[in-house]
């Protein structure tokens, strides 16, 4: 799955089930491997979307500030 096509909320719920996946240590070896890089990905869009979130409110924030002085 893309990351590109994933809301913040899709992309921590595939994450969690990759973590399943791997925790369970029944994939073979290549599928985990496979897994870990997917699960890189999904950590990286979702610290990306945080990151975003956290810039936004920081904006809104300073904004407010500023239209109260």
């Amino acid at each position: 799955m893309e990351t590109n096509e994933m809301t913040f909320e899709s992309a921590l719920a595939r994450l969690e089930a990759v973590v399943r996946e791997i925790e369970s240590g029944k994939a073979p070896l290549d599928k985990t491997l496979s897994l870990f890089e997917e699960g890189k990905a999904l950590v990286e869009f979702c610290e990306k979307a945080l990151t975003d979130a956290e810039q936004r409110i920081t904006k809104i924030n300073t904004d407010a500030k500023l239209q109260n002085n």
